[in-house]
């Protein structure tokens, strides 16, 4: 069994009003050397049966299809 972790971001150039509203928050805590915040996703799949090769290529797929939208989103991820 092999398990993905993939991690979604806005790509870079696109507002992150999340990421804004953190920062200042964080800002306006005291933290003032916070220069960028950015939001994302995790998602964790487990996959049976299947090669790393396979796993691979089946992420690749799912985040294409579904999981990350790839006009204002990048994504990468790990496997183990």
């Amino acid at each position: 069994m092999l398990t993905a972790r993939i991690y979604i971001t806005l790509k870079k150039g696109v507002l992150d009003p999340q990421g804004v509203t953190i920062q200042e928050a964080l800002q306006n805590l005291g933290y003032q050397n916070v220069r960028e915040t950015r939001v994302g996703k995790l998602i964790e799949i487990q996959l049976n049966s299947v090669s790393r090769e396979e796993a691979e290529q089946q992420v690749h797929k799912m985040c294409q299809e579904l999981l990350a939208n790839p006009v204002i989103e990048q994504y990468e991820f790990t496997l183990s």
